[in-house]
């Protein structure tokens, strides 16, 4: 579960990204709906960096933006899941083994 400091930053960068909507002319609600898709501090930074940066001129351009990246984050935790997997597998075949089994060969 998340502790106080961490919803704070969240909601800083939420903050962030729905006043760097409205600085590119965009309705306040229009951030709202981005800062909830993309849900996560890191996201939210990104997304707002972006918009800083690049100065999109399209709605259309910042959701691409923003489905790309959800797309990154999930291609991540795709990899981090996999990552543990792996290890978990190693682990298996490296335990230490009873010298009396057998093994199938």
């Amino acid at each position: 579960m998340a502790n106080a400091s961490d919803r704070h930053r969240r909601e800083e960068a939420r903050k962030a990204l729905i006043d760097a909507v409205e600085q590119l002319g965009y309705p306040e609600e229009f951030g709202i709906v981005i800062a909830s898709q993309l849900g996560g501090e890191k996201s939210m930074r990104r997304m707002t960096s972006y918009l800083r940066g690049a100065n999109p001129h399209s709605p259309e351009e910042i959701a691409d933006e923003m489905l790309a990246i959800l797309d990154d984050r999930s291609r991540w935790v795709e990899t981090k899941i996999s990552q543990r997997a792996n290890d978990s597998l190693t682990a298996f075949y490296n335990r230490p083994r009873d010298p009396n089994e057998e093994l199938d060969e």
